[in-house]
């Protein structure tokens, strides 16, 4: 090999290397695919670390699930020690519970913060003992909250890129919290004044498949920043821990996975098509999508199993049909009868014959 096809080899790995790698200047990172929870970059994702104000995407999902976003909160003296980013809420002022979450998400409010946390649960404590319960049933094994808002001077809490992007991922199943944690501009009346806000999370204006997200700062956890992006119905999370330029990486990033990885349909809920014959006496009740990249193709099975029984009846659970990756199941869900009270016959026997197969 030349001297000049070698040194042309080398540049180009190191170029892919850079557009991949080098532009991440945090202490740890992930991107996720949502649907699926697919790492798709990864880096020191179970390090544990200050998260800041990206706590309060727990907050809102806590308030969400158990109280109605249209209730009026009464402010009360839980405000008056909160310092940092505040949206400045008076004593005796009357907010709506959805305005106090636009004020947690867009301007990482900790005086909207302690006023959630009392209002859902009483006090802070209960508040608190309400988020560690989820993120245990999350899977967040990592993680730990002391607060809910994420101030670190008096105690802290942790977690990691993996653990938050479990937690966005389950965060964007909340149509309120999309449609929180997506908006630009929010203004608000109450009974004292009136507000309007603006989203702190630049990359919505910087990076046009930005659908929304969390910003976070201490000088103790350095720039904190979880966000969700969607391109040809790939839908992303990101998050980056102690990361001075945590825009850039983030847009970095998630470039270069849209640009290596796609969204493969590969059970289509519609078109249940097996070794090239549909089926349209059965039925499975969801499609599943999984990103590859074309070269990975190749490496996705999708596999059946029908049970011989002797009659069939409508709505009838008749088998499975799963999904493997690399010789790795990834995804399982049931095959149904849409009409029957028939014998193991006619469709059923050719369905047989055919399901042996992988396709």
């Amino acid at each position: 090999m030349n001297k000049a096809l070698l040194t042309i080899i080398i540049l180009s790995i190191i170029f892919c290397y850079h557009q991949v790698y080098a532009i991440d200047t945090s202490n740890s990172s992930i991107v996720m695919d949502m649907d699926s929870g697919r790492i798709l970059y990864e880096k020191n994702i179970n390090d544990q670390a200050l998260i800041a104000s990206t706590t309060k995407i727990m907050t809102a999902v806590i308030a969400i699930e158990n109280k109605n976003l249209n209730d009026i909160v009464t402010i009360g003296e839980e405000v008056l020690p909160m310092y940092g980013s505040n949206i400045y809420l008076e004593v005796g002022e009357q907010i709506t519970l959805r305005d106090l979450l636009y004020g947690l998400i867009l301007r990482s409010g900790n005086d909207s913060a302690v006023s959630i946390a009392k209002y859902v649960a009483k006090d802070e404590d209960k508040f608190v003992e309400l988020m560690n319960k989820k993120a245990k049933k999350l899977g967040m094994n990592n993680t730990i909250f002391r607060n809910p808002h994420g101030l670190d001077d008096k105690n802290e809490n942790y977690s990691t890129a993996y653990d938050m992007a479990k937690l966005m991922s389950y965060a964007n199943k909340l149509i309120d919290f999309v449609q929180i944690s997506g908006t630009d501009k929010w203004t608000v009346t109450t009974n004292k004044k009136s507000y309007i806000w603006y989203n702190r999370n630049k990359l919505l204006k910087q990076y046009k498949y930005i659908t929304g997200g969390k910003t976070g700062y201490t000088p103790k956890a350095g720039k904190t920043l979880v966000s969700t992006a969607s391109k040809n119905n790939l839908n992303l999370v990101a998050v980056t821990l102690n990361d001075q330029n945590h825009y850039a990486t983030q847009k970095e990033l998630y470039e270069s996975i849209f640009s290596k990885y796609h969204s493969e349909k590969i059970i289509d809920k519609n078109n249940l098509e097996l070794n090239s014959n549909k089926f349209d006496d059965l039925y499975v009740n969801y499609s599943f999508s999984y990103p590859i990249t074309n070269d990975e193709i190749k490496k996705v099975k999708v596999n059946v199993d029908i049970y011989e029984l002797e009659n069939y009846k409508s709505n009838q659970k008749v088998g499975e049909i799963y999904v493997t990756f690399n010789n790795k199941e990834i995804y399982r869900e049931n095959i149904y009868t849409k009409k029957g009270n028939f014998k193991q016959d006619g469709i059923f026997k050719r369905l047989l014959n055919i399901f042996h197969s992988l396709f």
